[in-house]
């Protein structure tokens, strides 16, 4: 398996789900990069969306994941970028089909909203799936023609 590169980051109401899922991507053989914040001190979400987005337009990253409170602030930060496609997920099988169906290149958690023993599993979930192409190629290519 070639080892995929992962930035992750969060607020600090996302914190600790972060540390926790960057210890356990390490665990599985994944290249992280781990954006911060360094514990719970007060930060705002857009700009570690930023990070992130940045990542992977700039080929550091192949892939992301955010966390804040509820996942919609960096839903709705991240999916500002062009070429970024942020999913907020709450199972496996979303993650997995966000992947498969829309080419998701940002996973999207909610710190206070999802038990970590879920989180992992809808991480897991996201990097195991691939972008399915097919007669989903063209609905992700009308998504790239949108402009802000």
């Amino acid at each position: 398996m070639q080892e995929k590169k992962i930035a992750i980051a969060s607020d600090h109401a996302g914190y600790r789900m972060k540390a926790y899922l960057a210890d356990w991507l390490m665990r599985q053989g994944y290249a992280v990069r781990d954006l911060g914040p360094a514990d719970e001190t007060p930060i705002d979400y857009p700009d570690q969306a930023t990070l992130v987005a940045d990542s992977i337009r700039n080929q550091t990253a192949d892939l992301g994941i955010l966390i804040c409170g509820t996942g919609i602030g960096m839903s709705i930060a991240v999916n500002r970028r062009p070429d970024i496609r942020g999913a907020l997920v709450f199972t496996p099988e979303m993650a997995a089909l966000a992947r498969r169906h829309n080419n998701a290149n940002v996973l999207i958690l909610g710190g206070r909203t999802t038990d970590f023993e879920v989180a992992v599993a809808c991480v897991d979930a996201f990097l195991k799936a691939s972008f399915e192409n097919g007669r989903h190629a063209g609905r992700v290519a009308k998504l790239e023609r949108i402009t802000l």
